[in-house]
């Protein structure tokens, strides 16, 4: 499903990561969070691509999805 997004406990602690690089997806989505286009990203991480990008924004809104639980 997130064939971009790694997990590696030799890598940032086991953060999720862009394709086991020592990107974390949180970095990526909290400068999208705070403005940044995916060109300046890409500028700012030469190594990204546009898919890794997109990857990582579709990840942190799968985590966010909320289940209602009710009594």
């Amino acid at each position: 499903m997130f064939d971009r997004i790694t997990f590696n406990s030799n890598i940032m602690g086991g953060r999720a990561c862009v394709r086991g690089m020592r990107i974390p997806v949180s970095v990526i989505v909290g400068q999208i969070a705070h403005g940044a286009t995916f060109e300046e990203i890409l500028d700012g991480y030469p190594d990204l691509e546009r898919e890794d990008i997109q990857q990582a924004v579709e990840y942190a809104a799968w985590l966010t999805q909320e289940q209602v639980h009710t009594a």
